[in-house]
């Protein structure tokens, strides 16, 4: 079996917190969102784009995380707080996977929503692919349009995922997978 497919067998999700430096080079992310890009979208709709966070941008978006936190948890003590701040600080990159319907007579919402989810899944596996860790995660952050109009997220845009990606400094355990036995059915 060839390297890659092999790591993709064992491919798990690394907490954001075991994600550590070096993360990936600038040629390595363009052949990540290359990758992520070749999914499924019917009709070349194009209804996802990314944004990088990475360096600075980091820690910027996590002052506007801890604002809108304080600001909805007046009472919350410093350590959570600073848990919001750091949110985004852990993986040396996250790529926001932004996902938008465009209206169209003959594909549907639904369609185009898993496109986006079909990006975040390339990303994973094409940082799986290079060796690196990740993880899809989404949180309060993605649902909070304070946060997505700090973002640029247009009023039509949502997060379909925040992909951390970073090399591991842990090796998580496996979860339970299902038996393909119960999942399987022939036609």
């Amino acid at each position: 079996m060839n390297e890659s497919l092999s790591r993709l067998q064992q491919r798990r999700s690394v907490p954001a917190r075991w994600l550590g430096e070096p993360g990936p080079s600038p040629e390595e992310v363009e052949t990540l969102l290359t990758v992520a890009a070749r999914v499924p979208d019917h009709g070349k709709l194009v209804p996802w784009r990314f944004i990088l966070i990475e360096g600075d941008a980091r820690h910027r978006l996590g002052d506007i995380l801890a604002t809108a936190f304080q600001a909805d948890n007046p009472d919350a003590d410093e350590d959570k707080v600073a848990a919001e701040r750091g949110r985004f600080a852990q993986a040396p990159l996250v790529v926001a996977v932004v996902s938008r319907v465009v209206p169209h007579a003959k594909i549907p919402d639904w369609e185009q929503v898993l496109s986006a989810g079909a990006v975040c899944m390339n990303l994973l596996n094409g940082a799986t692919a290079l060796g690196y860790g990740a993880v899809w995660l989404t949180g309060w952050a993605a649902f909070d349009r304070r946060v997505l109009d700090a973002l640029g997220l247009a009023p039509n845009e949502r997060i379909a995922g925040f992909i951390h990606i970073g090399t591991t400094k842990e090796q998580p355990g496996d979860r339970a997978r299902p038996d393909l036995a119960d999942i399987v059915t022939r036609f």
